[in-house]
C-alpha cells in the first residue's frame, strides 16, 4: 500500500512540477511607445505611438508612415522588413509598406467582390497574408497581388485570441486550442489552451502568455514549458531568436533564453 502511494505521488508531481524556462537578464532600456510589434535581430525597433503613427527605429535613425484616416493600428508584422503589413481592423483593412515605410500595396476588404470581415492578420510567403475570416470561422492564405485566396482551413468552432505565423509556420491560438498549420494549411498540432491569451513568435520559439506568466513552446515540440522570470509587470512581450523583450510602458528589457 505504501509503495503505491509512493508511485502516485511521483506520478503526480511529474505532471505538476514542468520543467521551467531559465532567463538571464540582458539589459533594460527607456522606451516609449503605444505599442511595441517587434524587434529584429538588428535592435531595429518597429512600434507606434499614441496618434498612430508607425515608426521604424535603427541605432541611427527612426523613420514613420502615417494614415490617420485608418484610424489605431491594431496589429503589424515585419517578419518581412521589405513588406511589413500594417492591419487597421476598424476599417477592415491592411496597408503593406516597404522598408522605407512607403505604402506600396492596400488591401480593402469591405470593396472586394468576396466580402471578407478580417479580424485578424499575418504575415505568409511570397504576397500572401494569413487572414481570418469572422463571418466564416476560416484561417485563409490570401493572396493580395491577384486577389485570390490559396487556401482556407476547416471552420472553428471557438473565439479566435491571436495568430502569428511566419514562411513556414502559421499559429492560431482560439479559447480551446493552440493550432499549427504549415504555410500549405496543413494542420501538424493542435494543442489544448490551457489559460494562455496572447502569443509572440519568432522562428524556434512560440511564447504564449497566461495572467502575468510566460511560457515557451519551441519547435517541432508538444510541450509547453513556463519561463522563469522575475514579477515583472507584462504589458508586452516579444521575442527573437533567443531573446525575450518584456515592455512594462516605461522600460523596454531584453533577456537571453537558455535552452532545457
Amino acid at each position: 500500500m505504501q509503495r503505491l502511494l509512493f508511485l502516485l505521488l511521483c506520478f503526480t508531481t511529474s505532471i505538476y512540477a514542468q520543467e521551467q524556462i531559465e532567463t538571464a537578464f540582458i539589459d533594460s532600456t527607456h522606451f516609449e511607445a503605444d505599442e511595441i510589434f517587434g524587434v529584429d535581430t538588428f535592435s531595429t525597433t518597429y512600434f507606434s505611438d499614441k496618434n498612430n503613427s508607425f515608426f521604424k527605429k535603427t541605432t541611427d535613425t527612426t523613420i514613420s508612415y502615417s494614415n490617420f484616416q485608418l484610424g489605431k493600428i491594431t496589429s503589424a508584422n515585419a517578419f518581412n522588413p521589405l513588406k511589413i503589413n500594417l492591419f487597421y481592423r476598424d476599417f477592415n483593412t491592411v496597408v503593406i509598406v516597404d522598408n522605407r515605410l512607403a505604402e506600396v500595396f492596400r488591401i480593402d476588404f469591405n470593396t472586394l467582390l468576396e466580402y471578407r470581415n478580417v479580424s485578424f492578420v499575418s504575415t505568409g510567403f511570397d504576397n500572401t497574408i494569413w487572414i481570418f475570416n469572422q463571418d466564416l470561422q476560416q484561417l485563409e492564405l490570401y493572396d493580395y497581388l491577384s486577389g485570390k485566396t490559396r487556401l482556407k482551413t476547416v471552420p472553428l468552432q471557438t473565439r479566435v485570441l491571436d495568430l502569428k505565423s511566419d514562411y513556414n509556420y502559421c499559429y492560431l491560438l482560439t479559447e480551446s486550442h493552440l493550432y499549427v498549420y504549415s504555410y500549405f494549411g496543413s494542420l501538424i498540432r493542435k494543442i489544448k489552451n490551457d489559460g494562455y491569451t496572447e502569443m509572440a513568435f519568432s522562428k524556434a520559439h512560440l511564447v504564449l502568455k497566461k495572467d502575468n506568466n510566460l511560457f515557451l513552446l519551441s519547435k517541432n515540440d508538444t510541450e509547453i514549458h513556463p519561463i522563469k522570470s522575475d514579477n515583472l509587470l507584462i504589458n508586452q512581450f516579444l521575442v527573437t531568436n533567443e531573446t525575450l523583450y518584456i515592455y512594462n510602458r516605461e522600460k523596454l528589457s531584453r533577456y537571453q533564453l537558455k535552452s532545457k
